[in-house]
């Protein structure tokens, strides 16, 4: 302990501090506020090291009187002294100026207790709107289930309606069938036991009356109901108006070969010249309706609309006129020239009008490509009666195969015989390097017959049949 002392005073330490604090009082005005606090802390600093080594002393001091020496000087002296230096940011307030401080900690702690309790109160407030906030949002929840539920119910009751719709759509498009069925077979019966026209010396209807007859009834039928009527009214060109544009012709052309050649291909022309006449006519009517088009329908949509309601505005005749104009070029028939192709002009005018009527439907109907000396092909065709049923080429056709978008919905009719292909190219040879003078045949029109600038028609009567028969398989159907 004594060499502590020796120490503490050889140091020195306590007249520097008073140095310090002279040389601290004399400059103090001098100074400024940052030179003053250095000053206070260098004080500072040097009185807390004289400080530090007076408790060491002190410690030691202590242990020399024994365990229990100076207790009641520490108790006494230096603990009330720590408790005032601890307490107080400075040794010389008061001690009113701790109760004041005591009092504010008090105040400050009531007002931390109320500002706890106000915020607990508003934490419960807003856990109860929250609960409020659920409730509402689970009951929305549910409303908006309930009204997804009725939204589902009245999805299906609409799809049911539609299909009712639809049901009762094709009920009466059955209807509208099977009446105008029964109009047609009246007619038919009718006919059947009225006079001939051949023996009355009267001329039949044309099928564009017939047509203009039985356009509002087709005019009131869906597309199902009218592909029907059209694929009826073909099977009967090929049942029944082939077979009498054949007698026409086997009149003045003994080959039975040629007559079937002469149909086939007016079969095939007259749908051709029909497919260009329905473009045209097409291209007339959307240019005469766009004008005046309003509303959410389409123009294309009116102006099939507009053709399907007015197909007895179609110009037959003038088709007819082409389609004959087309066959005396042709060089597979275009000779023997002792009959003029006006003979057949009923026939091709009704393919006429079943072509034109076929471009209505969507998707329209067409008529196969067929080429002679072709591989034959059983999808399409079935082979008459006088085929070599063991040829696999074509030899010529008799009547073209019915087409809707690349599928054969009326199969037709074919001849096959082996060397097919040698034996077409040597009758077009032939036929092209005949004489254009006109060799008589057996019942030849001659002069005195119907030549090929003659306009009117023979008297015949095909039937127009809108329907399928019942009693009757289709002769060429797949």
């Amino acid at each position: 302990m004594a060499d502590s002392l020796r120490r503490l005073v050889n140091n020195e330490g306590c007249r520097m501090l008073q140095e310090k604090l002279e040389t601290w009082y004399k400059d103090y005005y001098m100074n400024s506020c940052d030179q003053n606090l250095n000053c206070c802390c260098e004080i500072i600093e040097l009185n807390s090291r004289i400080q530090g080594q007076l408790f060491t002393i002190l410690s030691l001091t202590a242990q020399e009187g024994g365990h229990y020496a100076g207790v009641e000087t520490i108790k006494s002296r230096l603990l009330p002294w720590l408790g005032t230096c601890f307490s107080n940011s400075s040794v010389g307030k008061p001690i009113d100026n701790n109760l004041s401080l005591f009092q504010e900690s008090l105040e400050k702690d009531r007002q931390l207790r109320e500002l706890s309790a106000a915020r607990e109160r508003e934490i419960q407030q807003l856990d109860s709107e929250l609960n409020s906030t659920r409730v509402q949002l689970s009951m929305v929840q549910q409303e908006l289930k309930s009204l997804q539920a009725q939204d589902e119910s009245r999805q299906r009751s609409l799809e049911m309606l539609t299909d009712y719709e639809r049901q009762l759509r094709a009920l009466k498009d059955e209807i509208a069938v099977l009446s105008a069925e029964k109009s047609v077979l009246q007619s038919r019966l009718s006919r059947s036991r009225s006079p001939s026209p051949d023996s009355q010396g009267g001329r039949p209807s044309s099928p564009v009356q017939k047509e203009m007859t039985l356009a509002p009834l087709a005019n009131r039928m869906s597309t199902v109901s009218r592909k029907a009527n059209l694929l009826a009214r073909f099977s009967d060109a090929y049942a029944q108006g082939r077979l009498e544009a054949q007698t026409l012709l086997k009149r003045y052309i003994d080959k039975m070969e040629t007559v079937q050649r002469i149909i086939y291909i007016a079969t095939v022309e007259s749908f051709h010249v029909a497919k260009m006449a329905f473009r045209h006519f097409k291209i007339r009517v959307r240019k005469t309706l766009t004008p005046g088009h309003i509303g959410a329908e389409s123009i294309e949509d009116i102006v099939m609309d507009y053709i399907i309601c007015h197909l007895d505005l179609y110009d037959v005749q003038s088709s007819v006129n082409d389609v004959i104009r087309a066959m005396n070029v042709n060089p597979k028939i275009s000779f023997p020239p002792e009959v003029d192709f006006i003979v057949i002009s009923c026939f091709i005018k009704e393919i006429c009008c079943i072509a034109f009527a076929m471009q209505t439907l969507d998707p329209p109907l067409d008529i196969a490509f067929g080429a002679d000396g072709e591989i034959f092909n059983d999808s399409k065709y079935r082979r008459s009666c006088d085929s070599d049923f063991t040829a696999p080429l074509v030899f010529y056709h008799v009547w073209p195969a019915l087409m809707e978008n690349e599928i054969v919905i009326m199969k037709g009719e074919a001849v096959t015989k082996r060397g097919a292909f040698w034996s077409s190219v040597r009758n077009i040879n032939r036929s092209r390097s005949r004489s254009l003078s006109p060799i008589h045949h057996r019942g030849s029109l001659g002069k005195s017959g119907v030549s090929r600038s003659r306009s009117p028609s023979p008297p015949r009567n095909i039937n127009t049949i809108f329907f399928f028969r019942q009693n009757k398989p289709n002769p060429f159907s797949t």
